[in-house]
């Protein structure tokens, strides 16, 4: 499996920078806890304390810049084409300008690329792991405080299943499509039901039938289960291929053996498109998926962390 770019960014730059605080902060802790055992009561634990309140802060402003940095590269594209029309460029010069894309670098002035942005999401929400577990000294109770230390664990491990599907589901979606994109799978599949149904019109009732049941069977309209388990319902497309066959060998007259092979040639193509398409479908159930859990999540944590601080503060 191919590593992506973001996890190498700047060659590993923060992978680098979690390292070294990783490694400062387990130097210090024996150094800096009491003989009866680190908690977060002590100077050293409220200083981890703060870093991860503030890496917590700091993963979640990744969301917003997630979905900032398209803006901004929609309100930059159109201040670019402003000073190109004020410069009177050609438009073959303009066209070409338009489709070459915006360097990521520029983000910078915005607060940092998208692609620097997930690679330090990455890399500190495993630190983050790390200087939770030495806040808490790995006291454990039913409270607050481990409550917001669970949530910790599971957000991270929700984390790198996105990892594993971003490494493994888009690879699996590009095969699938082909050279192709999903509007325009759709549309060939369209394309074919509205020529089988025309073909099919001056056959027996029965092969009417099967090209009607392939042609109302949606093509994600397995539910999410099985779609997300890749077990779609049986096929309409391919048991009108098997029907048609078995009338090829029992319609001989007329004109009618043509226009099966015709349309058994038609609805092999359709079958083999909506299943692209039906695995495309599954993969993209799979992509979404560990986001349900990311998302609300990083809302409970932000909650129990102000619950957190709040009650240090108010008891301690």
């Amino acid at each position: 499996m191919q590593r992506p770019a973001f996890l190498e960014y700047r060659d590993f730059r923060y992978l680098r920078l979690a390292l070294a605080l990783g490694l400062l902060a387990l130097l210090g802790y024996p150094l800096a806890n009491p003989a009866g055992g680190g908690y977060g009561g002590t100077w050293y634990g409220y200083g981890l304390g703060i870093a991860s309140a503030g890496i917590v802060l700091l993963l979640g402003w990744y969301g917003i810049r997630k979905r900032r940095i398209p803006r901004d590269d929609e309100r930059r594209l159109r201040q670019r084409r402003r000073q190109r029309m004020a410069r009177q460029d050609k438009p073959e010069t303009r066209a070409a300008d338009d489709r070459r894309q915006i360097p990521a670098e520029d983000h910078w002035r915005f607060g940092g690329t998208l692609q620097g942005w997930l690679s330090a999401h990455v890399y500190l929400a495993l630190l983050l792991v790390l200087l939770v577990s030495l806040h808490s000294g790995l006291r454990l109770g039913w409270n607050v405080h481990s409550l917001a230390f669970v949530l910790v664990l599971l957000i991270t491990a929700s984390g790198l299943l996105g990892t594993y599907a971003y490494l493994r589901y888009p690879r699996l979606i590009t095969e699938a499509l082909g050279d192709s994109t999903p509007e325009a799978l759709r549309a060939r599949i369209a394309e074919l039901d509205e020529l089988a149904r025309q073909r099919a019109l001056e056959l027996p009732d029965e092969i009417n039938a099967l090209v009607t049941r392939a042609r109302e069977q949606p093509l994600t309209g397995d539910g999410f289960l099985r779609g997300f388990l890749g077990r779609p319902a049986p096929c309409a497309s391919a048991a009108a291929v098997l029907g048609l066959q078995a009338a090829a060998r029992t319609l001989v007259s007329g004109e009618q053996p043509r226009l099966v092979r015709d349309l058994y040639t038609v609805m092999l193509q359709r079958q083999r498109l909506a299943d692209a398409a039906r695995r495309v479908n599954t993969y993209e159930a799979r992509l979404r998926t560990w986001l349900w859990f990311h998302g609300p999540l990083t809302i409970a944590l932000l909650a129990a962390l102000v619950a957190h601080v709040a009650s240090v503060l108010i008891y301690w």
